[in-house]
């Protein structure tokens, strides 16, 4: 099984145009700044991973655990699987729109998401 890649940076935010103008202004990400799926997706400029907004939770205290790392994986309970064989035990498989994902944590208790978005099929 080859190793997964990292995609997908997802930050939580009390205001998430502010955010998503942060990132466009201060470090170049390119994005129409539309709420798509709960979502403001940010493209990096020169490729790498890209950014994800989501709407903070009240209780999310920001700044210990404003980000999530995501990974794209093809097969969310294929790499589950893999994972729980190596002691990685991920939470429920959730359903979306055309994909799914799960999450985990880190030791130090950073969340870690598995999610296949990046391989959905769009109409």
């Amino acid at each position: 099984m080859e190793p997964p890649v990292l995609g997908t940076v997802m930050v939580y935010a009390r205001d998430m145009q502010r955010s998503a103008a942060f990132y466009r202004t201060h470090f170049g990400f390119a994005t129409t700044g539309e709420v798509v799926e709960g979502l403001i997706e940010l493209q990096a400029p020169n490729g790498g991973a890209c950014i994800l907004i989501h709407q903070a939770a009240k209780s999310v205290k920001l700044g210990q655990a404003g980000v999530k790392l995501c990974f794209h994986v093809p097969d969310v309970e294929a790499f589950k699987a893999h994972a729980l064989a190596q002691d990685l035990a991920f939470g429920p498989t959730h359903q979306a729109n055309g994909y799914a994902f799960a999450n985990a944590k880190d030791p130090d208790g950073n969340a870690v998401s598995i999610s296949s978005r990046a391989f959905r099929s769009l109409p």
